[in-house]
């Protein structure tokens, strides 16, 4: 991974590209910046990581992550509607925090990945997609977390459509809905100020941001394979639609998956496709050969031209954008 960040020439316009991950307090999150740093570092990404943080993140938090070559930004926290959340204030902030990032207007596109996710094989191609979409992987309703929604009351999950009907006196189904832990869009000064705007009219719901930018991007969304973003409930939720071997970003959401805290103990965990991933996530973390060295970085402004990729839409009743390996 560079820490400049390489640009595309188009109509005599320098366009940059970048990957942005979000930080907050003084945890052991960190961790899994270092990790996400070292992992695209490790698939040769051409682009460099930016960590939106926030203010109470620590100085040497701050120097760690510059030392692996991330370029380090801090915003300002973003807080929900007054008197509505004072039970979770905390929560809401630091999840709607993240609406920031589209603020970073000197890039015109970002992939955003949490920071509890690693990628596994290079995913650069995925800048290449057609603008003006929001891409993201489908979510899945059949975990305890979604017993607030009618998906799960119903038994219905978007993985699985044909498995459980979504009842016909309910109406249409719900639109889909996307996990976002993983995406991909273009920061933009009106979209900013839109999704802003919109926050302050909006009661927040269980799921923060993720329910927020469902509601706000629903038009534009496109769904994209799961490989790009694995939620590990998929695992033992619809093993049928996993293909692990061909699994480019993974991401350890589920309670007590997180590498760095892992104990096995926690429902799931004993399971040895997760020690697995647990352990490959460790051997990117701990290959001191993937540490940022001056050599890796690209001057600001040097140009990267983005591979063609074919975009095509299947037939079936989830329209998949295919995003093709890069060349």
């Amino acid at each position: 991974m560079a820490s400049g960040a390489p640009a595309e020439s188009l109509g005599g316009q320098v366009k940059k590209r970048a990957f942005v991950t979000f930080l907050a307090g003084d945890g052991d999150y960190v961790k899994g910046v270092v990790g996400l740093a070292k992992g695209l570092r490790k698939v040769k990404s051409a682009y460099p990581l930016v960590v939106a943080v926030l203010p109470d993140v620590p100085e040497a938090h701050r120097r760690l992550l510059q030392a692996q070559g991330c370029t380090v930004r801090e915003i300002e926290p973003v807080y929900p509607p007054e008197n509505q959340v004072q039970f979770a204030m905390a929560y809401y902030v630091i999840n709607y925090s993240k609406l920031r990032i589209w603020n970073f207007v000197e890039y015109s596109k970002i992939i955003y990945l949490d920071a509890d996710i690693q990628v596994y094989d290079n995913i650069d191609h995925l800048f290449d997609m057609p603008d003006g979409y929001f891409y993201a992987v489908m979510d899945c309703f059949c975990e305890k977390t979604w017993s607030h929604s009618r998906q799960y009351s119903i038994g219905y999950c978007q993985q699985c459509p044909d498995k459980v009907a979504w009842p016909a006196e309910m109406g249409s189904p719900p639109p889909l809905y996307f996990n976002a832990g993983m995406f991909v869009s273009e920061p933009a000064r009106p979209t900013y100020d839109g999704l802003l705007e919109t926050l302050m009219t909006t009661p927040p719901t269980p799921f923060a941001e993720q329910d927020f930018l469902n509601m706000y991007f629903e038009k534009i969304y496109k769904p994209i394979p799961l490989i790009y973003n694995l939620v590990l409930a998929m695992l033992w939720r619809h093993p049928e639609n996993v293909e692990l071997e061909n699994v480019k970003v993974v991401h350890y959401c589920a309670a007590g998956s997180k590498p760095w805290r892992y104990t096995g103990k926690e429902a799931n965990m004993d399971r040895e496709d997760i020690k697995m991933l647990v352990a490959k996530w460790w051997g990117i973390y701990n290959d001191k050969s993937l540490d940022f060295a001056a050599e890796d970085a690209v001057p600001e402004g040097e140009t990267c031209l983005p591979s063609s990729i074919m975009v095509a839409m299947s037939e079936n009743n989830i329209n998949y954008i295919s995003a093709p390996s890069a060349a």
